[in-house]
């Protein structure tokens, strides 16, 4: 049991302690509390401080994450398994149970403060600009998947994650991960090549882009009224400051946001018990996404504090989690080069059709840059890049397209992930 509830606490208070390293270092905050907890991740599960099983247990075990406590009993009654099986057993059976809670739990509190309508109202222009930066998506995906498949595992699987981390970052990545049932090794050399190839474009996107861009694409015109401000450059700052999650003031809100997103949770699991595996998981999901989205159209759950700032704390713990169930040696024994190369078709390859669209539709360079990143990277990388551009007009288009990017892309790459099944 003190295996149980340590594994818990380190899961669930770990965060709290890499946000606030990101806030004492110019260097780790550069990195991002969800870049740490896949560090640290992989280093509690790889460094030999968790045990493993044993060859009988492996082979018992599958391709299962755990084994059943009855079924358990059964293999130790005939000494097919051994007192170390079991503690490996106890610690893979905690991470499962986290790793199926967490996401739930998430998706509905980072949709509960979207309000559909002002966004819809105030970025119109900019929608043009996602659609061509998805449609660019979808081409290279699906091209991608035709040229890389037959080398790499769960290649369908794959191509749905892309689709979901490119139009909404982690969350979206780890949503579909647990709704198509990505093995833990596929999702986190997949993340991690996403990281490498992402960083590479990040600069690309922060330094001569828009130069290079300017080549085919018309130059930024303000076009946003004031009335369009609506204090939108506030709300960005506020998507990564954790600091009100850890104040008495808006616990209120927040056990309310919680409240409300258990209930919407378990609607989702009830709705999950109607159709049989492995579809159950994608009804769950998917179902709670669409409540988490009906949710915020209700003022009240609308209007509650810091319930996007804890969704993103839990994205972080199921990094965590994720990682530390990940075995390197078995990561770097895949066909690992087919992938890296598919990650770095979709990332430029997306790129280079979404600038040649938008030359067609003559949509400017800055916001084409700004859409990019904010499907690519999610919105809390929009002023960022809006600031390397010198043109803060851009976070309300970026804003839009991020938010939404959460809302609707967990719909897309799951649907996408199943069609290449």
């Amino acid at each position: 049991m003190w295996i149980t509830i340590s594994l818990v606490v380190f899961y669930l208070l770990a965060p709290a302690l890499l946000i606030y390293l990101t806030k004492i270092s110019n260097f780790l905050n550069r990195l991002g509390a969800v870049v740490l907890a896949y560090l640290l991740g992989l280093i509690v599960g790889n460094i030999g401080i968790l045990p493993v099983g044993g060859a009988e247990f492996k082979s018992l075990l599958g391709a299962r994450s755990f084994i059943p406590k009855n079924e358990f009993l059964e293999y130790v009654a005939v000494s097919k398994v051994t007192e170390n099986d079991g503690l490996v057993n106890q610690i893979a059976t905690v991470q499962d149970m986290l790793f199926t809670i967490i996401i739930p739990l998430a998706i509905p509190l980072l949709l509960f403060t979207l309000d559909l309508k002002k966004w819809l109202k105030l970025a119109k222009g900019a929608l043009l600009s996602m659609v061509l930066a998805m449609f660019s998506l979808m081409i290279v995906v699906f091209s991608g998947f035709y040229f890389f498949a037959e080398s790499i595992e769960e290649s369908n699987k794959v191509a749905g994650m892309l689709v979901g981390v490119y139009t909404g970052g982690t969350p979206n990545l780890a949503a579909i991960g647990s709704a198509l049932q990505v093995s833990p090794n596929i999702f986190i050399l997949t993340h991690t090549y996403d990281l490498i190839v992402g960083a590479v474009a990040l600069l690309f996107l922060m330094t001569i882009a828009q130069r290079v861009f300017h080549l085919f694409l018309p130059r930024f015109q303000v076009v946003y009224k004031a009335e369009n401000k609506l204090q939108l450059a506030d709300e960005t700052a506020d998507i990564e400051n954790f600091a009100p999650l850890f104040k008495r003031k808006g616990l209120p809100d927040l056990l309310k946001a919680i409240g409300v997103s258990i209930i919407i949770s378990a609607i989702g699991g009830g709705l999950s018990l109607l159709v049989a595996k492995p579809n159950d998981t994608i009804v769950a999901i998917l179902s709670i996404t669409t409540l988490g989205l009906l949710a915020s159209l209700i003022k009240p759950v609308n209007k509650l504090q810091n319930s996007f700032q804890f969704g993103m704390y839990l994205i972080i713990a199921f990094s965590l989690v994720v990682s530390s169930m990940a075995n390197l040696g078995n990561m770097f024994q895949i066909e690992f080069l087919q992938l890296f190369l598919y990650i770095f078709y979709v990332v430029f390859g997306s790129i280079a059709i979404h600038v040649g669209l938008a030359r067609i539709f003559k949509v400017d360079a800055d916001t084409t840059i700004i859409s990019i990143t904010a499907l690519t990277y999610s919105p809390p990388f929009v002023p960022a890049v809006a600031g390397a551009l010198k043109n803060k007009d851009v976070i309300i288009s970026g804003l839009t397209i991020g938010i939404l990017g959460y809302a609707f892309g967990t719909y897309l790459g799951i649907f996408v992930g199943t069609l290449l099944k």
